[in-house]
C-alpha cells in the first residue's frame, strides 16, 4: 500500500506537492469515488483517475536539456508560447515535465521526467543539490556585495541561504561583470533577485551545472537521456548529501 499523492506522482502525472493539492481539489477518484484525505493509502489493484483520466503507469524516463533561451519551463502555455516538452514531442511519448525552472529568458541545464518522486528529491531545498549558473550582471560587484550573498541575503519572500559566489571577470570601463554563483534553493527568479538585491542587475543567466551534471556536447535546443548511473547517482545525492 503506498499513499495517494506518491502513487500519482511516480506515474508522471505531477510533482508530489502538485498532487497533494490534486487531491484536495477533488479532482481524484479511487475506484470512482472522489477521494481528497491525503493519508489515503492505495494498492496495485485500484482504480486511479486524476481530471477524468486513467492512471496508467509508465516506464521512468530522465532527460538533461539544454534549454535555449525564449522557452518555457512548463508543460502547457495558456499565451500559446513555446514549452520545453515541446522540443521533445518528436521523440518522446511519456508524459515528462520540468523538473524545478528556468526562467523564459534563462538558459541552460534543466532536467525533465515523468518520475515525481524523482523530480520532489530534485527540487525540494531540504536535499540541498547544487546548481550553478553563470551571470552576465550590469555594473561590478563589491567585494561587500558578494560577501551578502555568500552569507545570504534578505529578500521579500526570505532569506537566502549561503551561497558560493565568485566574480570570474570585470569590466569597470564597461561597466560589467561575469559571476558564478551556486545555490540550492529555487525560489522564484532567485539568482536574478539576488544580484538586483546588491545593485548589479543581471544582463543575461545560464545554468550550468545541476549537482555533478553539465552540459558538454550539447547545443542549445539538444537534449540526452540520462544513464541509469546518472539517475542512481542523483538519488544517493539526496537521500545522503554525498557521493563516493
Amino acid at each position: 500500500m503506498e499513499r495517494l499523492q506518491k502513487v500519482i506522482a511516480y506515474a508522471g502525472i505531477a510533482s508530489r506537492r502538485k498532487a497533494e493539492s490534486l487531491i484536495l481539489e477533488g479532482k481524484v477518484k479511487v475506484n470512482g469515488k472522489v477521494v481528497k484525505e491525503l493519508g489515503t493509502k492505495v494498492s496495485n489493484s485500484d482504480t486511479i483517475e486524476v481530471n477524468g483520466v486513467k492512471l496508467e503507469k509508465e516506464d521512468k524516463v530522465y532527460f538533461l536539456l539544454y534549454k535555449p533561451r525564449g522557452v518555457i519551463s512548463a508543460v502547457t502555455d495558456d499565451k500559446g508560447r513555446k514549452t520545453v516538452t515541446d522540443i521533445f514531442k518528436k521523440h518522446v511519448h511519456e508524459r515528462i515535465f520540468p523538473v524545478g525552472r528556468l526562467d523564459y529568458d534563462t538558459s541552460g541545464l534543466l532536467l525533465l521526467t515523468n518520475d515525481g518522486e524523482f523530480a520532489y528529491q530534485m527540487t525540494h531545498p531540504k536535499f540541498k543539490i547544487d546548481k550553478t549558473y553563470i551571470a552576465r550582471v550590469k555594473g561590478v560587484p563589491t567585494i561587500e556585495g558578494l560577501k551578502k550573498l555568500q552569507r545570504g541575503i534578505k529578500l521579500e519572500d526570505g532569506k537566502t541561504a549561503p551561497a558560493k559566489v565568485s566574480m570570474t571577470s570585470f569590466d569597470l570601463k564597461a561597466g560589467k561583470a561575469i559571476c558564478e554563483i551556486t545555490i540550492h534553493e529555487g525560489k522564484n527568479r532567485q539568482v536574478r533577485r539576488m544580484f538586483e538585491a546588491i545593485g548589479t542587475p543581471v544582463v543575461k543567466l545560464k545554468r550550468e551545472r545541476f549537482a555533478f551534471l553539465d552540459l558538454t556536447g550539447l547545443n542549445p535546443g539538444e537534449y540526452r537521456q540520462l544513464t541509469k548511473h546518472e539517475v542512481k547517482l542523483l538519488r544517493v545525492l539526496a537521500e545522503t548529501g554525498k557521493i563516493d
